[in-house]
């Protein structure tokens, strides 16, 4: 095949896809050579960072076409931050009862670890060394609150939802 053709291929797999991909994955969907795509990648990678626009390819753990970090803040104003269900969990949890110690969230919600790096990086909760500096206190943002579109008291709002509601089994 190719290479420009083979490169575009590439780019086109990386530009649809959600997660970072190994380059012997895209060779299958590709039905090339696994060497043959590496060499395209790195091509790739050269043409992006060459014309210094706002995307990348980054390679940490796969390859993936990126928005480079400078520009994150515009492209929160336009897409919306998603979240699984679970952490969606998580922050609900750290909402009601904040501030809560993240040892404390790691008891309700075993998986909470993963999920806080997850709201940290995404600016939804911030976090501080409690007074024995042993455990760290969880808190929601103002992002967060702007991205839920609150107003006011948490705990307040709290009391609006239906009774129905189990928030005991978050």
């Amino acid at each position: 095949m190719e290479e420009n053709n083979l490169k575009s291929k590439v780019e086109a797999v990386l530009f649809v896809t959600s997660k970072a991909m190994h380059p012997l994955e895209i060779a299958q969907i590709l039905d090339e050579k696994e060497e043959e795509v590496e060499s395209a990648l790195l091509d790739l990678m050269f043409d992006y960072s060459s014309r210094n626009g706002a995307l990348e390819i980054d390679d940490e753990d796969g390859y993936i076409i990126q928005v480079k970090a400078e520009h994150l803040d515009i492209v929160e104003k336009l897409c919306p931050v998603e979240l699984s269900p679970a952490v969606i969990k998580t922050l609900t949890v750290i909402a009601l009862k904040e501030p809560i110690r993240q040892s404390y969230l790691k008891e309700i919600r075993p998986s909470a670890y993963e999920h806080i790096s997850e709201l940290l990086e995404k600016g939804l909760i911030s976090r501080s060394k409690d007074k024995n500096g042993r455990s760290f206190n969880i808190r929601t943002t103002k992002k967060f609150q702007e991205y839920f579109k609150l107003k006011g008291d948490i705990k307040a709002l709290v009391k609006k939802l239906d009774a129905t509601a189990d928030l005991k089994n978050l």
